[in-house]
């Protein structure tokens, strides 16, 4: 009886030895590297743990938040989706004068930058518009050139030209190539504010004249999670809010993991965000697998290093580091937060899942010692490089403005593009 309950007893930690057959002690790794205070956690696709330290602390995980977000938005919306932003005439349209305010009803695009703004002014153009006799209005909450601030003011800038010359060099990448920036006047534009309330002609009704798509929101998340943006704050309102982020993240952990998982904000900006890094693992592999539903690859969703631009582009970069490593990053020095999550694909092990989680240490050391770390791993792993190529074309060429068909009511004849 004695020696059947040895042998149940050294089963699971058996296989995690057999797993990590061949790797050294990570352990010793980890405390000399790392520091034995950090938080790290590694495990194969079958599960296997090859590394656990301080794995279920709590920290302040910085833009490791992002993940989670990034899980709710794909599975509330889907990758294909995308936001629509309307531009409608609120008054009639004669002689390329638009007599009445420029209406425009936002979807919430968080990616609405003067790229879109430049595009949008093309098809008023082509609609027969020129100039604008009133103002701006915004229904809905507009975010343009990532701030809401003074939204509709800006945005009117920029429709009527007064753009970085960056903007127009990347509208010119289009196909078929636009041969000259479009000339749009707006009277009123000093006077545009973001009123809450309906835009409207005498009669009551604005018309439709542009519609504007952004790129699909796989596309979207990507460059976001590339530049670790803070959009991420207000686009987590799209998933159902912060808590509801909360919610979906605790509830695609083991239960007794779920504690481990404090989400004020979908960015990681707040100062009481807490994720532990067994718990970022499971959200890593949760995001995956929701990717692979739809038929597609943590690649698609997360900077790879070495290859992207952004956060990761200057990290893990050398021979047989880049392109190894899929992931996300994250550093809030008020905090003393620095944290790098993400997976590597691995010949024999299958997909290599680790988290990171920093604190209480400078950002420079804690950047310093996780890519040593990584790197160690790497050398003991037979990772292969994943099967990516980026899209370098600029965000703009994954949008879409659309003229809007001719109705009986519109006081405007527009040809569908």
């Amino acid at each position: 009886m004695r020696l059947r309950l040895v042998l149940l007893w050294l089963g699971p930690a058996c296989s995690v030895t057999s797993a990590a057959a061949g790797l050294g002690d990570l352990g010793t790794l980890a405390r000399t590297i790392l520091g034995a205070s950090q938080g790290v956690y590694v495990e194969t696709s079958d599960g296997s743990v090859l590394l656990s330290q301080a794995a279920s602390l709590a920290v302040q995980p910085a833009s490791i938040s992002k993940v989670p977000t990034t899980l709710a938005l794909l599975r509330k919306l889907g990758p294909d989706y995308r936001f629509v932003t309307t531009f409608a005439a609120a008054g009639p349209v004669h002689g390329g004068m638009l007599d009445g305010d420029l209406v425009v009803d936002s979807g919430g695009d968080p990616y609405f930058l003067d790229e879109n703004a430049l595009l949008v002014a093309m098809r008023l153009n082509e609609a027969g518009v020129q100039r604008v006799r009133g103002s701006v209005r915004i229904r809905g909450e507009l975010i343009f050139d990532w701030q809401s601030d003074d939204a509709a003011v800006r945005l009117s800038r920029a429709l009527a030209g007064a753009t970085p010359p960056a903007a127009w060099v990347a509208v010119q990448s289009l196909t078929p190539a636009p041969v000259a920036p479009p000339t749009l006047r707006i009277d009123g534009a000093s006077n545009a504010s973001s009123a809450g309330s309906p835009n409207t002609t005498a009669g009551g009704d604005a018309w439709p004249l542009v519609i504007h798509r952004s790129q699909t929101l796989l596309a979207m998340v990507k460059s976001l999670n590339d530049y670790s943006n803070n959009v991420f704050k207000p686009l987590a309102d799209a998933a159902g809010g912060t808590p509801e982020v909360e919610s979906l993240a605790r509830g695609a952990v083991p239960e007794e993991m779920r504690a481990e998982i404090t989400l004020a904000d979908g960015a990681g900006t707040d100062a009481r965000n807490r994720l532990s890094p067994r718990v970022a693992v499971r959200l890593l592999r949760a995001l995956e697998q929701e990717l692979v539903r739809n038929g597609h690859a943590l690649v698609d969703a997360l900077p790879v290093a070495g290859i992207d631009t952004g956060t990761l582009r200057a990290r893990l970069d050398g021979p047989g580091e880049a392109g190894h490593v899929v992931g996300k990053s994250g550093t809030f020095g008020d905090y003393g937060a620095s944290a790098l999550i993400g997976a590597i694909s691995t010949t024999d092990l299958g997909t290599v899942y680790f988290a990171i989680l920093n604190h209480g240490v400078p950002v420079p050391q804690a950047r310093a010692r996780q890519e040593r770390f990584l790197r160690a791993l790497l050398a003991r792993l037979h990772s292969v490089a994943w099967n990516y190529q980026p899209d370098l074309r600029p965000a703009i060429a994954r949008a879409q403005a659309t003229l809007v068909a001719r109705t009986p009511a519109a006081p405007l004849a527009l040809a569908a593009r």
